[in-house]
């Protein structure tokens, strides 16, 4: 029983902060991925203003 009690408190703490910056990590790739997609019809909108104020 205490092994276990031992081993539980000393994987049991790099466990749980592993979990919580995989959850971070992947918030952020949510973002990340959400900005790849809108950024090819922003580049659009960007060199379609661009052309029209060259006039």
């Amino acid at each position: 029983m205490n092994e276990l009690l031992t081993f539980v408190s000393d994987v049991g703490f790099p466990i749980i902060v592993t979990l919580y910056l995989l959850h971070r990590f992947e918030a952020k790739l949510d973002v990340l991925t959400q900005t790849i997609i809108e950024l090819p019809d922003r580049l659009k909108d960007h060199f379609n203003l661009n052309d029209r104020n060259d006039c």
